[in-house]
């Protein structure tokens, strides 16, 4: 459920610089990992916790349009 709703908030945030997003089961347990033109960007595992919205939305905004602004999300 969570990775839905992190999907959704990324397409939503992201709308003119992510063209497509896909969701995959992981034949392992607890693994959550992120990748940005075939790079993992984020992975649970390395991070030592799942990572919060506004993390995910830094990191990949900081990837695919460093210029963007994220309002709230960058704010500290």
């Amino acid at each position: 459920m969570r990775a839905a709703w992190m999907a959704q908030e990324l397409l939503t945030t992201f709308a003119d610089d992510i063209y497509s997003l896909t969701l995959q089961p992981s034949e392992v347990n607890g693994s959550y990992i992120i990748y940005v033109d075939g790079v993992a960007l984020i992975n649970r595992k390395e991070l030592g916790h799942f990572p919060e919205i506004k993390e995910v939305k830094q990191l990949i905004r900081d990837k695919v349009n460093p210029e963007k602004s994220l309002g709230h999300s960058d704010r500290k």
